[in-house]
């Protein structure tokens, strides 16, 4: 079993290398460009959810009738 003090390094390792990676993406230039494709995902999937979401509220009221 791993010691405290092993732990705690390998979390301060793994933290600074995630604040690496977000401090590159930050100021890289396609940050922007990522921005978009998110957005443009989060916005298929919003759909995909809001179409779902109606047949399922359907399909209740049909049953309820």
């Amino acid at each position: 079993m791993a010691s405290n003090s092993s732990k705690a390094v390998v979390s301060f390792i793994v933290g600074a290398a995630v604040g690496v990676a977000v401090g590159y993406f930050l100021n890289s230039d396609k940050k922007d460009e990522w921005v978009d494709v998110l957005k443009t995902q989060a916005d298929k999937l919003k759909e995909k959810f809001n179409k779902k979401k109606g047949e399922y509220e359907d399909a209740l009221e049909n049953e309820m009738a």
